[in-house]
C-alpha cells in the first residue's frame, strides 16, 4: 500500500469540487450558514459532509474509509484498525464488550483511566482490580508487575483477560512483552489503552509501541500527539483472541450515527504525515524536550522524572517527550504552580496534580513555546524559593471492598448522602480528581472511612472532581438496600 496516499481526504476534496446542489444535512452547506465567527475556517467546513455517494460509511466503510482504515492498518502493524470518532473512551467500551458477557471478570489496573467504566456497565463485567507501582518520589502511579500479573491470572483463571496502560499518562512504561507473555500462557488476550502513546512507532528514542509487544488490541488517541482533531481516534486488532465482528458490532452500538467526516477526514490525513514526515517532526520534539529537560534539572527545587528514578518492576521506559515536573521543594502544588504559570506567563501545561506538572512537547511545539516555559518556571523559582517543602499528601485509601457490580450499582436505586455519613454504605457513582482521570471510587464499590478522611482532604483543596453529582463533595450518592 502507498502510505503517500490519503483516500478519505483526496474523496472529500473531489466531492467538494463537484460543485453538487446540496440538499441534505449537515444544514449550514458546507460552511455558507455558519455563525459569522467561524467564516474564516469556510476552507475546512466544506468536508463537514454525510454518508453521501463517493464517501462510504464508517459503520459499513467498503470505500475510501475501508481504504484509509487499511493503510493505518498496514503503518501500525494491526490485522485490522477501525476510525473512532468517539475518542479512545469508546475503544475501550467497545473492546470491553466484546470481551466479557455481565458477571465475567476482566484483569484492570487500579490507574486506568474512567473510561472503562462505560465498559463495564455496557458489559456487566467484574472487574478485579490491580495495584500498580508507585514512584513515591512523584506520588504517581506508573505500571502493573509482572508478579503482580502473575498472581491475579494464577487466582482468576476464568478473566477474559487484562488490560494495560502503555504509557501512563505520565509517559511511564512497565515491562509489556513480559506481562503479555504471562497472559498469552494461559491463552488470555492484552488490550492496551494507548491513548497517549500514538507515536511510539515513529522514533527510536521512543519506548516500543504496545503492538510491537504482543498485545492483541491498543487503543490511541491519534489526536493527543498524532496531529489528528481532538475526539479522533484508532483501535487496532491483531490476531484472534478478540473478535474482530463483536469488537465492531461493539463499535456500532456506541458510535455516533452521524460520524463526523472532519474527525474521520483527519485521521486519514494524520496518518499520511506520520508515516511520511513522522520521524522528522518528532526528531524535532524529542531534541527540543531533552533541551527543555537539561535547563530545568539545573533549576533548584524543581525534580524532573527521569531515567535513574525507572529501571524496576512496572516502571521500563519514559517518553521524554513528555516531561513530569515536580515543584513540592517549591512549597507549591502542581495546581498552583499551573494557575501562575497561565495566569502570568501565558503557559499552559498539559496536567498539573498535588505534586507536579506535565508537560507535553509535541509535534507542533514551538521554541517560543519552550522558551515560555523555562522562562516561567525560572521566575517561580525565583519568587518562591526558599519557602518550606510541600507537605506529603495522605496516602490513597486501600482498594474499596467490591460488594456489587459497576452494572448492578449503576442500575441498583440510590440516594444522596452527606459525605461524612457514607462510611459503610455502596457507591452509587464513580468519583475521580481530573486530571488524570482515575477513580478513586466505582460503583458498586463499599466506601470505607478511609475513603471518607481522604475525599475530605480532596474537598478541602477545592481539587477538580468528576463524576459525582455533587462535585463538592458535600455528599456521594449511595445504593439503597
Amino acid at each position: 500500500m502507498n502510505q503517500q496516499e490519503a483516500p478519505l481526504l483526496a474523496a472529500l476534496y473531489a466531492h467538494c469540487a463537484r460543485d453538487y446542489a446540496h440538499l441534505h444535512v449537515p444544514a449550514h452547506r458546507q460552511g455558507e450558514a455558519v455563525f459569522p465567527e467561524w467564516q474564516g475556517v469556510k476552507e475546512i467546513l466544506q468536508l463537514d459532509l454525510t454518508e453521501l455517494p463517493g464517501l462510504d460509511d464508517l459503520h459499513r466503510p467498503e470505500g475510501v474509509i475501508a481504504r484509509a482504515q487499511a493503510l493505518a492498518a498496514e503503518l501500525f502493524g494491526a490485522g485490522q484498525t477501525f476510525f473512532l470518532v468517539n475518542g479512545s473512551t469508546v475503544g475501550i467500551t467497545a473492546l470491553l464488550l466484546a470481551l466479557c458477557r455481565p458477571g465475567e471478570e476482566i484483569l484492570l489496573p487500579r490507574n486506568a483511566h474512567r473510561a472503562v467504566l462505560g465498559g463495564l456497565i455496557f458489559s456487566g463485567a467484574k472487574p478485579v482490580f490491580l495495584e500498580p507501582v508507585v514512584l513515591e518520589e512523584f506520588g504517581i502511579a506508573a505500571g502493573l508487575t509482572p508478579r503482580a500479573v502473575a498472581g491475579a491470572l494464577e487466582k482468576h483463571p476464568l478473566a477474559k483477560g487484562l488490560l494495560v496502560i502503555h504509557p501512563t499518562y505520565y509517559g511511564i512504561t512497565g515491562d509489556l512483552p513480559r506481562l503479555v507473555g504471562l497472559a498469552h500462557r494461559v491463552n488470555k488476550p492484552v488490550v492496551a489503552d494507548e491513548a497517549h502513546g500514538v507515536h511510539f512507532p515513529f522514533h527510536e528514542g521512543l519506548p516500543p509501541p504496545a503492538l510491537q509487544c504482543g498485545v492483541d488490541a491498543a487503543v490511541q488517541s491519534m489526536h493527543k500527539m498524532g496531529g489528528s482533531l481532538t475526539q479522533s481516534s484508532l483501535l487496532h486488532l491483531k490476531g484472534n483472541r478478540v473478535d474482530v465482528q463483536k469488537t465492531a458490532r461493539a463499535l456500532s452500538l456506541l458510535q455516533s450515527s452521524s460520524p463526523s467526516y472532519l474527525l474521520l477526514a483527519s485521521l486519514d490525513g494524520a496518518r499520511r504525515q506520520l508515516a511520511t514526515k513522522g520521524r522528522e517532526m518528532l526528531e524535532r520534539a524529542v531534541s527540543l524536550a531533552r533541551e527543555v529537560r537539561q535547563i530545568l534539572s539545573r533549576l533548584p527545587g524543581i525534580t524532573l522524572l527521569g531515567e535513574e528514578h525507572l529501571g524496576r518492576p512496572g516502571a521500563h521506559g519514559l517518553d521524554p517527550t513528555r516531561l513530569v515536573v515536580s515543584v513540592r521543594s517549591l512549597g507549591l502544588t502542581g495546581y498552583q504552580a499551573a494557575r501562575i504559570l497561565a495566569r502570568e506567563y501565558r503557559v499552559q501545561v498539559e496536567m498539573a496534580d498535588y505534586y507536579n506538572l506535565v508537560v507535553v512537547v509535541g509535534i507542533g511545539t514551538t521554541r517560543r513555546d519552550c522558551h515560555l516555559l523555562v522562562r516561567g518556571l525560572q521566575e517561580l523559582v525565583r519568587r518562591e524559593g526558599g519557602r518550606q517543602p510541600l507537605g506529603a499528601c495522605p496516602e490513597l485509601p486501600p482498594l474499596p471492598l467490591a460488594r456489587l457490580t459497576p452494572r448492578q450499582a449503576w442500575l441498583a436505586p440510590s440516594r444522596p448522602l452527606p459525605l461524612r455519613e457514607c462510611a459503610g454504605h455502596i457507591c452509587a457513582e464513580w468519583v475521580n480528581v481530573s486530571p488524570p482521570g482515575i477513580p478513586l471510587l466505582y460503583p458498586g464499590e463499599e466506601i470505607g472511612p478511609e475513603m471518607v478522611e481522604y475525599l475530605q482532604w480532596v474537598r478541602n483543596l477545592s481539587l477538580f472532581v468528576q463524576g459525582p453529582e455533587d462535585p463538592g463533595l458535600a455528599s456521594l450518592r449511595v445504593v439503597v438496600c
